[in-house]
């Protein structure tokens, strides 16, 4: 059975998060390169591990936060299905079906409008992915050409972002600190709020509460 460990050595695998990451970079879009799959991944691992799934759940939770964004070189609109093809065409035959199955609906359903949660590694998914925001994902370098696009700017100005699950109270908060001397807190809710409400729905497909705080004062 493979491992994450294993799926970030694959050259095709690195290739393709490597040709997404200029992609994003020449049409100035956040971050979606190592950084984020990395991040993702972690952020994947530790919510099945904190609500309880098995070893091998959590492995598969954390291989599909690794490989979610890996379409973004062929376009950015379709990417979700798209990786999820790259992800069968690779891998095909080194899965179990089912485990090939569940990846590739997690990923393939982790951005798109209609949330059809049908397992729980695409739920963890969609919390994971989500809940990245933060100053490095700005790829831009200057300042001006920063205030010019809403997403920068929200990214810029978050100074941190933590995503917790606790079992006994059965939630999963988000937790931003956000510079509102840079950007108001509402054009955090102007780009953010479908993002928000999957989160909500992710964490209700696991029977849990999805809490968002940004700056010390709970919002959801």
């Amino acid at each position: 059975m493979l491992k994450l460990n294993q799926i970030k050595k694959d050259p095709q695998v690195q290739e393709l998060i490597k040709q997404t990451e200029i992609a994003m970079g020449a049409i100035g879009y956040t971050e979606h390169g190592l950084p984020h799959a990395n991040l993702v991944a972690s952020r994947a691992r530790d919510v099945a591990r904190e609500i309880g799934l098995s070893s091998r759940e959590e492995e598969l939770a954390a291989i599909s936060g690794f490989c979610h964004d890996m379409g973004n070189f062929m376009t950015r609109e379709y990417h979700n299905y798209f990786g999820s093809l790259l992800f069968h065409q690779i891998f095909n035959e080194k899965f179990e079906p089912k485990e090939m199955f569940q990846i590739m609906q997690a990923i393939s359903n982790h951005d798109k409008a209609e949330m059809n949660f049908t397992n729980k590694i695409s739920a963890i998914l969609v919390l994971a992915d989500k809940s990245d925001v933060r100053k490095s994902r700005v790829m831009i370098k200057d300042v001006k050409e920063i205030e010019k696009d809403i997403h920068n700017r929200v990214n810029f100005a978050t100074k941190k972002s933590v995503l917790k699950v606790n079992k006994d109270k059965k939630t999963i908060t988000l937790t931003l600190s956000i510079n509102n001397k840079s950007v108001p807190v509402i054009e955090y809710f102007e780009i953010f709020t479908n993002r928000m409400v999957y989160c909500r729905q992710a964490a209700k497909y696991l029977n849990y509460h999805f809490g968002l705080v940004i700056n010390n004062f709970k919002l959801l």
